[in-house]
């Protein structure tokens, strides 16, 4: 694994599409994702494969505990962490050959999934910022795919949202998988083996999911043993979106599972 100390607040650090207005409501008690400890849980997924929520898991996976992302030990595939000086992490890169994905968590309501509502906003957010994106029917459902300008030139992207129990995955493939997903498969591997713990913490509706370095990894970076590397951008439009913390790694109160405008 391959992880770097966030270095500076970047471009996109305090940028907002919504209004001020907007958050207030957004921040609202009933916005909130109650469950509280006495409640059922939402019950087991029919899908045959993951993103699995904690519960309905396969046992034997062998996983990189990222806290509440579980991401699976593939061979072949280098995952890229970056993380600020108290460990909490703000971007997960998976990278096999010319292909990556990057993967956020955030929280969902219990009574309804999310993803077409945040699609649709990812659509209008890259259509502001001159991206033609159009809905496609992938494995996982409706998903977006368009093309944006990187620091390399041109380079596809795909949009694949999964609801789950009070959560939501949005996991953005990059380069030829963004094209055929079968290109990469041990990238498929790890989205099919993804793990993700919600946790009973009440927190508002679209917040990341609290991610946190390994403490093994975490306390040989602190004594300087473990060499920092920046992982390479999840893409142009603010698709390397920071899952809960602006790019300083100050938490943000309303963080969004959608790209921000340039």
């Amino acid at each position: 694994m391959i992880f770097s100390r966030n270095r500076g607040s970047g471009r996109h650090a305090k940028s907002d599409p919504r209004g001020s207005q907007d958050r207030e409501n957004l921040e609202r008690d009933d916005d909130l994702d109650a469950l509280g400890d006495d409640e059922p849980h939402a019950g087991k997924s029919e899908r045959p494969r993951g993103p699995y929520d904690i519960s309905e898991a396969p046992e034997g996976i062998a996983q990189l505990d990222l806290g509440s992302l579980k991401v699976p030990a593939v061979e072949n595939v280098e995952v890229r962490v970056q993380a600020d000086n108290e460990g909490k992490i703000q971007q997960i890169l998976l990278v096999f050959e010319q292909s990556a994905l990057q993967l956020g968590v955030f929280a969902a309501p219990r009574s309804e999934g999310i993803w077409d509502e945040v699609r649709a906003e990812i659509r209008k957010t890259l259509f502001d910022d001159g991206v033609a994106a159009e809905e496609v029917t992938g494995e996982y459902g409706t998903e977006l795919r368009g093309r944006v300008r990187g620091p390399e030139g041109l380079t596809d992207i795909r949009f694949v949202g999964v609801d789950g129990p009070r959560w939501l995955v949005r996991a953005v493939f990059q380069g030829p998988a963004a094209v055929d997903p079968q290109v990469a498969p041990p990238l498929l591997e790890c989205l099919h083996n993804l793990v993700v713990e919600r946790g009973h913490e009440a927190m508002p509706v679209r917040e990341g999911l609290p991610l946190h370095l390994p403490k093994e990894v975490a306390e040989a970076a602190e004594a300087g043993q473990q060499p920092g590397a920046e992982p390479e951008p999840a893409g142009a439009n603010g698709t390397n979106g920071t899952n809960g913390t602006d790019g300083t790694g100050e938490a943000r109160r309303r963080p969004s599972p959608r790209p921000r405008r340039k």
